[in-house]
C-alpha cells in the first residue's frame, strides 16, 4: 500500500512536516506501507518552509524594515538552481509585526517587501513566487515599489512617503529608475482574496477595520486608492484597479498586477504545483491531507480542498485528520474528502492541545487507529 500524506500545519502546534511525520509513524505502528510525506501551504503563512522543505532549496535572512519603518529579520527562500525566490510579504509587512495598539494602517509600508525582492534579484533569482496573506498594510504596494525604485510625487514635486495616509498625495510617478532586472523577471502571486482595489468590496473596507482603521480611516484610505490609481491610469494607460485580487493585501496585489505584471494563482495551486504531488498521488492508494480545523471555510479553497481535489482526478481514497472539527464540515465530503476524523481524544482544554507533544501523540495515535481498520479489509 502506498500512502502519500499532504498535510496543512497545526498552527501553535506542527509544522506542515511534523504532522505528516507523526501521521507516517502512526501508520507505520498499523501495517507496512510505502509512504511519501510532502509539505503543504496555501500561499500564506509557512510556504517559505513548505517549499524550502519540498524542493531542496536554500535559506536566506536579510534585515528589512518592518511595517512601522523599524528593522525586521527576514527568512525567504530560494529553491534549487538559484533562479527562483520564495517569499512571503508578511515576513516584512505583516500584521503579526505590528503591537496591537500600534496598529493603523494609515502608517504601514510595504517597503521591507520591496527589499526582499531587489535581494533576491541581486543574487540572481528571475522568478518569484510570492505569498501575500497577513499583511498590516494598505499602501497600494507604494512601499514595495519605492524600495524598487518607482518614484511618487506629491503636487508640489515632492516625495511622498510610501504609506497608506500618503495615497491621497500622489499626482504624479516616474518609472525610470526601476531597477534594470525587473523585465526579467517574472511573479506569480499567491492570492485567495477577490477584491479589488477600492470601493465598498476594495482592500479598504474589507480588510481595513481588521488592521486598526476606525470608519474614518477607511474612507480615508479607500479615496486614496481611488487617487492613486486614477494617476497611475493616467501615466501609464493601464486600469487594473477592478481585477480580482488588486485589493489584496492592502492594495498589493494591484502593484504587483500594474508594475509587475504579475499572475495572481489560488495559493494552494501554486504549491501543488511547485512540489509536484500529482506525480506521487497518480500511484497511490491513499491520500491523507487536514488542517488545525476543519470546517464550512475548508471547502472555500483551502488547502485540504486542493489536495482532495486533485486526489480525486485520479480516483483515490481521501481521509483528512484534524484539530478539531465542526458540525458543517461534513460539507468537506462535498469536495473530496471521503472521510475525516479529529484527532482530540480525553476532553481537555484547547491550550492544553496544541501542546507540541499532545498534538503529536494524538494525530500519531488516531492514524494508527483508522489504519488499523484499514488494514483489516486489505
Amino acid at each position: 500500500m502506498k500512502v502519500v500524506i499532504a498535510i496543512d500545519s497545526f498552527k501553535g502546534s506542527l509544522s506542515s512536516i511534523e504532522a505528516g511525520m507523526a501521521i507516517k509513524e502512526g501508520i507505520l505502528k498499523a501495517c507496512d506501507a510505502e509512504i511519501v510525506v510532502k509539505p503543504l501551504a496555501d500561499g500564506g503563512e509557512g510556504t517559505v518552509d513548505a517549499l524550502f522543505y519540498g524542493t531542496d532549496g536554500s535559506e536566506v535572512k536579510i534585515d528589512v524594515s518592518g511595517p512601522l519603518g523599524e528593522k525586521v529579520t527576514c527568512t525567504y527562500g530560494i529553491l534549487k538552481g538559484g533562479k527562483t525566490a520564495i517569499i512571503e510579504m508578511a515576513q516584512a509587512a505583516g500584521i503579526k509585526l505590528v503591537p496591537k495598539h500600534k496598529l493603523n494602517p494609515l502608517y504601514t509600508t510595504t517597503y521591507g517587501v520591496g527589499e526582499m525582492i531587489k535581494d533576491a534579484i541581486d543574487r540572481g533569482c528571475r522568478n518569484f513566487i510570492i505569498g501575500i496573506g497577513g499583511s498590516a498594510t494598505n499602501d497600494g504596494g507604494i512601499g514595495m515599489l519605492k524600495a524598487l525604485g518607482y518614484e511618487f510625487y506629491d503636487a508640489e514635486g515632492l516625495p511622498v512617503n510610501p504609506i497608506g495616509n500618503d495615497l491621497s498625495k500622489i499626482a504624479s510617478l516616474k518609472t525610470d529608475n526601476a531597477h534594470d532586472k525587473l523585465s526579467e523577471c517574472s511573479f506569480r502571486i499567491a492570492c485567495d482574496v477577490n477584491s479589488p482595489l477600492y470601493g465598498p468590496t476594495g482592500a479598504a473596507y474589507v480588510f481595513g477595520p481588521q488592521k486598526g482603521a476606525t470608519p474614518q480611516i477607511v474612507e480615508a484610505l479607500d479615496a486614496g486608492l481611488r487617487n492613486y490609481s486614477e494617476v497611475v491610469k493616467k501615466t501609464t494607460g493601464k486600469d487594473t484597479s477592478s481585477i480580482a485580487g488588486a485589493g489584496a493585501a492592502g492594495g498589493l496585489g494591484y502593484a504587483f498586477i500594474t508594475f509587475l505584471n504579475a499572475k495572481l494563482e489560488s495559493g494552494i495551486e501554486i504549491i501543488l504545483d511547485e512540489i509536484r504531488l500529482e506525480d506521487d498521488i497518480k500511484d497511490c492508494d491513499v491520500v491523507i491531507t487536514g488542517e488545525g480545523k476543519l470546517d464550512y471555510q475548508t471547502t472555500m479553497g483551502k488547502a485540504p480542498i486542493g489536495v482532495a481535489k486533485l486526489a480525486k482526478k485520479h480516483g483515490k481514497t481521501v481521509i483528512a485528520f484534524a484539530g478539531g472539527v465542526t458540525k458543517d464540515a461534513y460539507k468537506c465530503n462535498d469536495e473530496g474528502i471521503d472521510a475525516f476524523f479529529s484527532i482530540q481524544q480525553l476532553p481537555t482544554t484547547v491550550k492544553k492541545t496544541m501542546e507540541y507533544d499532545v498534538a503529536r501523540y494524538n494525530l500519531m495515535s488516531t492514524a494508527e487507529q483508522v489504519f488499523r481498520l484499514i488494514s483489516m479489509f486489505l
